[in-house]
């Protein structure tokens, strides 16, 4: 199972996938559930990841070639697509056969199947299941639901396997219990956790309409399915007895709070059981209320990591953001209320975007003065309704995912508007960056994360998040000179 070379420490399972300006590392997540469930099934199983080991192609050769797997599992994503699919050719050429798992597998299972063996399209975990057994058993290709392959030169496209069902979350092994076998658990951080720290997934799938989200559009489905709160509970409370180091579990589904019934149900377990691991999720504005949140807090939550995108009503009705700027400054205060950290994220050149919107959500930012801010460069996936949107009016520089990066593995805009350019974009989230960490208003809002429970663990997340984050800030700006000078010598010539 092998989360592939490409630029350290790069997010392939991140929703954005670039190399975090903060140090942000994922763990492989989808890898991880996919070995427990190879393992529980009886097979030998090896999970390598690359950008946390910082291993080049050579180093997985000659760990390949070591193991010597009946099959080779490689996971992409949209962004480091054609360097995954070079890491594919290499390992064909040493006659291993090859799957390609992740979200582009739906969109690009042709273009895939000139490198590899077999694309396995969507969520991924039951379907290489299957295809192992009929591997191992010699079975007919043709039975497996959701993957793609060739036969004598020609393309066969088996049924999409229908999405996993919440039955079938229940029966996967702890996700905790892989990570603890296969990776070292200091080597992931999220600048919102406690370090170190574990991912799980609680849950799969979003009914939301969000535009932009690729993970519901070309990976997981719009179908929300859970793990049933008992099993949920058994995890956290294996992580605390047997990952003693952990300090927090991250939940992250693209939004744990669907259901106000499931989150009082689990917070309720959570006090009953008398755990004392604290834990953070992902959080939709319109899914909460205060009473709910403080029941969160009694239950040990730290973090809501949420998705304001942008501070007018235009662009959140644009992206079907299903919420109005007001809602989201009266969220912004309960949060507070209910004694909670926030984590919000904005996206800056949406459809809608303008130089004065940008000057909203920077004013938005400053009101509701968040405990971690991030802002991303809109990033259009293939196989989403944002990025059908920006080819069909002509707002794309390129349609090739491979070009979302620059050249030291972040994101760059692909979507330029005659208003607002690709470089303004860029700039524009640098700048809100910049002003906001590096001003002096927000002193108190990190004294406020350090002078309550765990203050130690708190400014140690804060300075490491900050060391990362000023470097960022130091490559970027010697990089903007040094394109600055080329393009006066071009002038020159």
């Amino acid at each position: 199972m092998l989360n592939p070379p490409y630029f350290p420490r790069f997010g392939r399972e991140m929703r954005w996938q670039d190399t975090g300006r903060g140090g942000t590392l994922y763990y492989p997540i989808w890898l991880s559930y996919a070995t427990g469930l190879l393992e529980s099934l009886g097979h030998n199983v090896r999970l390598v990841d690359c950008p946390a080991w910082n291993w080049k192609i050579e180093d997985v050769l000659k760990d390949i070639e070591k193991f010597d797997p009946e099959l080779v599992v490689v996971e992409t994503s949209f962004t480091s697509l054609k360097n995954d699919l070079e890491v594919v050719r290499r390992i064909k050429s040493m006659e291993f056969q090859v799957a390609v798992v992740g979200p582009p597998v739906s969109q690009f299972s042709e273009e895939i199947l000139n490198h590899a063996d077999f694309a396995a399209r969507y969520e991924f975990d039951f379907t290489i299941a299957d295809l192992c057994e009929k591997l191992e058993k010699n079975g007919k290709l043709e039975d497996v639901l959701g993957i793609s392959f060739k036969i004598d030169g020609r393309i066969v496209h088996n049924p999409d396997r229908p999405f996993s069902t919440s039955e079938q979350l229940n029966m996967l092994p702890f996700v905790s219990e892989v990570y603890k076998r296969h990776l070292n658990i200091r080597d992931y951080f999220l600048n919102y956790s406690l370090y170190p720290m574990v991912q799980i997934f609680t849950g799969r799938g979003c009914p939301n309409s969000c535009t932009f989200c690729s993970w519901p559009q070309t990976f997981t489905g719009r179908k929300y399915r859970v793990r049933s709160v008992e099993n949920l509970l058994e995890e956290l409370e294996f992580v605390e007895n047997e990952i003693k180091k952990v300090k927090e579990v991250f939940f992250e589904d693209d939004t744990f709070t669907i259901s106000k019934k499931r989150v009082l149900e689990f917070c309720k377990g959570y006090r009953e059981g008398k755990l004392e691991i604290s834990w953070s999720c992902n959080a939709r504005v319109d899914t909460l209320d205060l009473e709910t949140m403080r029941e969160m807090r009694r239950a040990n939550c730290r973090f809501l990591v949420v998705g304001f995108e942008s501070a007018d009503d235009g662009i959140l009705r644009n992206i079907k953001k299903g919420f109005t700027v007001e809602r989201a400054r009266e969220f912004a205060r309960e949060v507070k209320k209910a004694g909670l950290f926030l984590h919000a994220d904005f996206i800056i050149g949406l459809p809608g975007e303008t130089k004065e919107t940008i000057e909203k959500t920077k004013r938005f930012i400053k009101e509701i003065k968040p405990e971690q801010l991030q802002i991303s460069v809109v990033t259009p996936f293939p196989g989403t309704e944002l990025y059908d949107w920006l080819n069909k009016n002509g707002y794309l520089i390129t349609n090739d995912p491979n070009e979302y990066l620059d050249e030291q593995g972040h994101q760059k805009s692909i979507v330029s508007y005659p208003w607002l350019s690709a470089d303004e974009i860029v700039k524009a989230v640098d700048d809100i960056l910049k002003e906001y960490y590096l001003s002096l208003s927000y002193i108190p809002v990190a004294l406020r994360q350090i002078f309550r429970k765990r203050g130690m663990d708190e400014a140690k997340r804060l300075f490491r998040s900050a060391t990362l984050f000023m470097r960022y800030i130091s490559r970027r700006e010697r990089f903007a000179k040094q394109i600055s000078k080329t393009m006066e010598k071009s002038d020159c010539l």
